[in-house]
This record gives C-alpha cells, structure tokens and sequence, in this order.
C-alpha cells in the first residue's frame, strides 16, 4: 500500500465519534445535531422532477468533460455571479463538471503537484482536511496559515516567509471559510494572484459557500472576479471550486465544477479520464436546471438568514461569538475547552457540535481551533432556536 496513507489523520467526525463514544446524551431531550455542515433545508422539487424525469439516462455512459448545455449552463451562471467578461470563459476550455467539490479537490491535486519531498501545497488552518490529505498522496508537505480573531480569520499572507512560497506548488484557499465564514476581499485575492505570478505556484479557491449570505449583503468575492478586475481574462493559475451542495440544498446529488486556468483543466481533464468519474447524465441535467434558476437560492438565504438572527439573539448574552460574513457556521469561543464543551453539551443537552481543535492542526505548540466549537445551523428554524436555548442554558449552569 501507498505508505503516505498512514499520514492520514481520522477525519474530524471519526474524531468526534471516538470523543462521545462513551457519552450518554440526555434521553428527556430530543437530539439535535449542529455537528455535520449537511444542509436540511428541502431540495428544490423541480430538479428533483428533472432527475426523475431523465432517471432513462441511466442506460448511457456520460462524458468526462459533460454536456455541453450544462458547461454553458455554468457558464453564465458564472458570468453573471462573479461580473466576468462575456465570453471570457470557453465551456470547452474553462469547466469541466465534477462530482462534488470534495472529489474535485483532492484529484486536482494529485494531477497538478510534481512529487518533490520540498514541495508544498498551503493552506488556512483551520482547514477542510481533504486539502492536507490531497497533499499527502500528492508527495508533498501541507503547509498551515494560522486563522484567528487577530487576524479576522483570513491568513496573513504578508507574514509568509519568500522560502515558502518558493517551495509553494499550490495555495488552497476557502471563501467564504470553513468553519469560520470569513471572506477574502477583492485586494487580498488580487495580492494572491500577484504572488502566484512572481512564485510561480496555482491558487485553488474553495467557494462552495459563496451563496449563502445575508440577503442584503454584498455577495462574497470569487477568485475569478479578482482576476477579470485585473484584466486577466485568462484566469492564470487560477481555478474555482462551486457546488450544488450548499447553494441548492442538494449534497446527495454530488455535482459542482471546477472553472478557470485551461491550460490547467487541460490535462486535468485527461487525468479525470483515467479517474473515472464522469457525472451521470441524469445528474447533470438535473444541475443544468439547478444553475439556471436563482428564486430558490434567494429562499435559502432568507431560511439562514431567520436562524442567524434568533440564534445570535439568544447565545450573544453567554458566549464570544459574532455573524460570519458568509455561510451557515458559527465559530463561538467556548468558556471551557472545547473537547469538555462538546462532551457535556451532548450529556447534559443532548445538542451535538464539534470540537474547533478537530477543524485545526497544533503547529508550534498552537491550535487555532482549540476553544472554539463549529455549530452548523442546518437544522430547521425551531431547532435552532431550540439548540440555542440549551447552549445558552448550559454555560450558564457552568
């Protein structure tokens, strides 16, 4: 076997899993889960008739690259989202179809990094951890920019060492962030594209929570928009990562794209026909109607908007925690550690978070997500608020 697979750590949920093992949640509560970032909100029905509808497409083999309506599709959406040049971006160049973010970031990696036991792939920390094991396998090393309140939960890029964006092969970034929602601006991402140039090194820009804000808000900033506001129509060193999961409430469905760089998504593609993993056909066309409609997108922001609004109302009195800029997370500080918050909420609460220092890595003797818990606000409105009420509860019983 591959011997970097043992550098694997156990995904966040394993961790948490082993931490409640042997936790009883209280029986005179109902659970309620803020652990897992799976959305509850309902799947638009008119993809799902699309899906349904096509399920005949079962019987065919789909493409890698995908049907061109749905790269056009993409395409537009793309356009209009992020302000680009019309016609800046080729559907057979720019997008290519994938199944789900998470399986696109990992094999980009592995089809972009040259095996060098100096190379790097860096990241924020705390992180997604597909972007440290994609690292692994690739034959490099991770690289971690501490996120924290002093530095509003976006890397200092000026504090990194020239050496390490020297061995720099690729820079993940996600905005808005996972799990603390933050947004990179647009000057900062233009700063990051200046330094790819002079380095030489790809920016993949995780944006799978680009649309979920507040509905009067500014939208969050792509990496792409950055490049069209610098007159880069070719998006150099640039790619994009969006999803259905999170905009559409459709994470079963596995289907987002990757846009950007074609000189990149060139032999990507070649790669991901070897991969194995092109999108079925009923899936893509299902997404083709999911891309093309933004009246439930719009709904969706408003549900995350109402639980924002109550939750926050009720825990401001009791914790250190804030909106985020984007997303559906919040980042609390814990009054106890977190690992101790986790386990007693769920024995006392029967209310289920996961540990900050889960999301992070200690580098240094310091972890970024030590005394923080990520609390996803996916459940319905009156669980939210509900969860929020017991939180509140046990702090104040500490």
């Amino acid at each position: 076997m591959n011997h970097d697979l043992q550098r694997l750590q156990p995904y966040p949920f394993e961790k948490l899993r082993a931490l409640i093992a042997d936790v009883t949640p209280n029986p005179a509560l109902r659970p309620i889960s803020l652990s897992i970032g799976e959305p509850k909100h309902p799947s638009p029905p008119f993809v799902l008739q699309a899906l349904a509808d096509n399920l005949n497409q079962a019987a065919v083999y789909p493409t890698t690259q995908g049907k061109p309506e749905l790269r056009q599709s993409i395409t537009d959406w793309l356009t209009k989202r992020f302000a680009l040049k019309h016609g800046s971006l080729d559907i057979n160049g720019n997008i290519i179809p994938v199944n789900g973010t998470r399986e696109a970031l990992f094999s980009f990696t592995q089809a972009l990094i040259a095996r060098d036991p100096q190379g790097l792939v860096v990241s924020p920390n705390p992180f997604y951890q597909i972007y440290e094991g994609a690292a692994f396998l690739a034959g490099v090393e991770p690289h971690y920019l501490a996120c924290d309140g002093s530095n509003g939960f976006i890397p200092d890029f000026n504090a990194v060492p020239a050496n390490v964006w020297q061995r720099c092969q690729l820079l993940f970034i996600c905005t808005p962030g996972n799990p603390t929602g933050a947004v990179i601006p647009l000057d900062t991402l233009q700063q990051l594209i200046k330094l790819a140039d002079q380095y030489d090194f790809v920016i993949a820009s995780d944006e799978c929570y680009s649309e979920i804000y507040a509905p009067d808000g500014p939208a969050p900033v792509g990496l792409l928009q950055a490049c069209a506001a610098m007159g880069r129509d070719d998006y150099a060193r640039c790619v994009v990562f969006h999803s259905l999961s999170k905009r559409s409430n459709l994470p079963g469905l596995r289907s987002g794209f990757v846009a950007g760089d074609a000189s990149l998504l060139k032999p990507y593609l070649t790669y991901r026909t070897y991969h194995g993993c092109a999108m079925p056909i009923h899936s893509q066309i299902a997404s083709i109607a999911a891309w093309n409609d933004e009246a439930h997108v719009a709904d969706n922001r408003a549900q995350y908007q109402a639980k924002f609004d109550a939750v926050l109302a009720i825990l401001r009195d009791v914790m250190e925690v804030e909106r985020p800029d984007a997303g559906f997370y919040l980042w609390p500080k814990t009054p106890i550690d977190d690992e101790t918050f986790t386990t007693r909420l769920l024995a006392e609460q029967n209310v289920a978070v996961v540990p900050g220092r889960y999301l992070s890595r200690e580098i240094d003797g310091y972890n970024p997500g030590a005394g923080r818990v990520r609390m996803a606000l996916v459940a319905p409105l009156d669980e939210c608020i509900e969860a929020a009420e017991r939180i509140r509860d046990f702090i104040r019983s500490l």
